[in-house]
């Protein structure tokens, strides 16, 4: 399948912002009706043009200093709503702002306040060491020279590479890689800094030395825009949670608020080996049954059984199970991620 992307005409632009509506604004980030849409040219005998909505009318407003996650499944709009609010996609309707400045008609005021932080590989020079890499972006982010040794010393302490920047980043490992892209996102002192799922690919140790670097950066009053699949890491950092679908945003509030969604309902957990499509399927017809979910572990699954609370499931469900081969089987109470699944599933 061939692809070609186009986009379609912005809207026109806003008048730009006054010094002192910047000033006093209390928001970071100001984001109405942002949308995105591609047009894609698809086939090969016979192409046809498909219109994609990517994002449909985001409204979103992250204040100063806060830690705000983005949620959704893989296609909501995250990282699409991501890059034009930093910038590198050009809105093809509404109008967003970051530190009070237009994202379209302003980028560069925008760039000088913002970092962007993605998870994976890229964006690193795997063949110089993490000092070089930290003066490299310090020269692209126009970093004062008298001032980069005494900056990139800091971030290094920062994030846990004091000692190791000697090394090339072709021997760091994942989580250290990482380290290092925060270290490159914060070297011109962003006001608001985006995290594009920093922690994807990462063992739970250096998982756990990411949180703690990104839970600090907001205590010193950085803003920071978290987009990540680990919902347990969502619900210790963020402040606020905006959870995406469909390209629209389906439910914002605090982890404990968008906890509430899952109220009046109790979780069953099953590890099983092989759940086929059809008892899905029959699970969901069970009464008082709400969500199912299954979740790959390896050679096992996780099923998750999400019904209400006055209505006792366990024995229905196991009966549907029969003749498939189950582990361990335990009742909880709903956390943010069954929350998630509701929210996302009913979208």
């Amino acid at each position: 399948m061939d692809s070609e992307h186009t986009l379609t005409a912005p809207s026109p632009p806003p008048p730009a912002l006054s010094p002192s509506t910047r000033a006093g604004s209390d928001f970071a980030i100001e984001a109405e009706g942002l949308s995105r849409t591609y047009r894609t040219r698809t086939g090969w005998l016979r192409p046809r043009l498909q219109t994609v909505d990517a994002v449909r009318g985001v409204d979103l407003s992250v204040r100063r200093g806060e830690l705000f996650g983005l949620l959704g499944p893989n296609g909501a709009g995250k990282t699409t709503t991501i890059k034009m609010l930093n910038t590198l996609l050009i809105p093809s309707a509404g109008t967003a702002r970051v530190g009070g400045y237009d994202v379209v008609t302003q980028t560069r005021e925008v760039r000088r306040r913002i970092g962007y932080v993605f998870g994976g590989d890229r964006g690193l020079y795997d063949r110089l060491s993490g000092l070089d890499n930290l003066r490299y972006f310090a020269e692209l982010y126009a970093v004062p020279a008298r001032e980069q040794k005494r900056r990139i010393a800091e971030l290094l302490e920062l994030v846990g590479l004091r000692g190791r920047e000697g090394e090339r980043v072709e021997g760091y490992s994942r989580g250290m890689r990482q380290r290092l892209h925060i270290a490159r996102g914060l070297l011109h002192r962003p006001e608001v800094l985006f995290l594009d799922e920093p922690s994807i690919g990462v063992d739970p140790v250096a998982a756990r030395e990411l949180r703690r670097t990104v839970a600090g950066l907001a205590a010193n009053g950085t803003t920071i825009v978290l987009t990540t699949h680990y919902m347990a890491e969502a619900d210790e950092l963020c402040d606020r949670i905006a959870v995406i679908a469909g390209g629209r945003i389906q439910a914002l509030g605090t982890p404990a608020e968008l906890r509430r969604r899952a109220d009046g309902r109790r979780v069953l957990e099953i590890e099983a080996y092989g759940v086929p499509d059809a008892a899905l399927a029959a699970l969901r017809e069970l009464p008082g049954v709400r969500e199912t979910a299954v979740e790959a572990r390896g050679t096992q699954q996780l099923l998750t059984v999400q019904s209400d609370t006055d209505v006792d499931v366990q024995g229905d469900v196991l009966r549907e199970l029969s003749g498939i081969r189950l582990g361990r089987v335990t009742s909880r109470e709903p956390t943010l991620e069954d929350a998630y699944v509701a929210i996302v599933n009913a979208s």
